[in-house]
């Protein structure tokens, strides 16, 4: 198989049978073998029947209808395993992607790169969905190193061994380009076609834009401290620590030269608490590092490997 469509669908019936026959125009003319995987996330608006009539007019179409909706990291990360193709394209349903794009993307990724991202250069959306995400696209640029106008763009190429070294959850899914490069895959992105919803209405609501901040700091966190993470816990441990014990020091010192009382003092409790907060800090870092310790005996060492070069055998080989 050389390609699979992911599609995370969630009430959006009245676009599928258009994104439908867009789909297949495209991917006919690109001349490859492909197959087209619908994740069915808990649609509760008729999307579901929808679905199983266009599956059963095809050979091609594999269905997969989640019990209740799970969100758009679990519809991907139920997609990724599914797939069969040595590369995956991910879409959204509501027709605003143009399928036609995909050869774009795929020529992008013949130039030696993991994955492709598609940039609404020209954004067919509302000011209250765009300002949004230009503050978060800016914000993760600088968080992160990785400079792409769109990190959030439902339009993707990606090679099948990203996905099989990926690990999303929760709302990862918009951080995919992120997690990638933090695994050493080469990411950039390509301009594409936007269209205006055509049909229904956006699931973007104005929580997303804090839960995509708190999944940034994630991201982040696993990035540079998932194998020590002791460095973060044990460093501000350390200086809160440190703040109480002087503090401390210099109650104790007053206190042998005379200055009584200092049971009732602020300053003590301020002292003690620091030094309590940073031994816990500490020893939280300790047991993650036992954590980590563990996780590593389990995973495959070779995993970060791009490329592996032997030398030849005797015979020439």
């Amino acid at each position: 198989m050389d390609i699979s469509l992911i599609v995370p669908v969630y009430n959006e019936k009245e676009s599928l049978p258009l994104l439908q026959d867009k789909i297949r125009a495209a991917m006919d003319a690109l001349g490859l073998t492909w197959e087209l995987l619908y994740i069915d996330d808990g649609s509760t608006d008729g999307s579901t029947q929808v679905l199983r009539d266009l599956q059963a007019q095809a050979d091609n179409i594999t269905l997969a209808i989640m019990r209740r909706n799970r969100g758009k990291s679990q519809a991907l990360h139920t997609g990724f395993a599914l797939a069969q193709g040595a590369i995956v394209i991910t879409m959204d349903s509501d027709l605003q992607d143009e399928p036609e794009e995909i050869k774009n993307l795929l020529a992008r990724l013949n130039e030696g790169y993991d994955v492709v991202v598609g940039w609404k250069k020209e954004r067919r959306d509302p000011i209250t969905k765009r300002l949004p995400s230009w503050v978060a696209n800016r914000a993760t640029r600088l968080a992160t190193g990785l400079h792409l106008h769109d990190m959030n763009s439902g339009l993707k190429a990606i090679r099948a061994d990203v996905v099989q070294q990926i690990n999303i959850y929760g709302d990862l899914h918009r951080y995919i380009p992120i997690i990638a490069y933090y695994e050493g895959f080469k990411v950039t992105e390509i301009a594409v076609v936007h269209h205006p919803r055509q049909f229904g209405r956006s699931k973007f609501g104005t929580g997303r834009l804090l839960r995509g901040g708190l999944d940034l700091l994630t991201v982040v966190f696993l990035n540079n401290y998932r194998y020590r993470p002791s460095h973060l816990f044990g460093a501000v441990g350390g200086v809160l620590f440190s703040l109480g014990f002087f503090i401390n020091l210099y109650l104790t010192v007053e206190w042998f030269r005379g200055v009584r009382p200092i049971g009732d003092r602020p300053l003590l409790t301020l002292g003690v608490l620091l030094m309590v907060i940073g031994v816990q800090l500490i020893t939280t870092g300790l047991l993650a590092e036992l954590l980590v310790s563990y996780i590593q005996t389990r995973e495959d060492p070779l995993s970060p490997v791009r490329q592996i070069i032997r030398p030849p055998s005797d015979d020439g080989q």
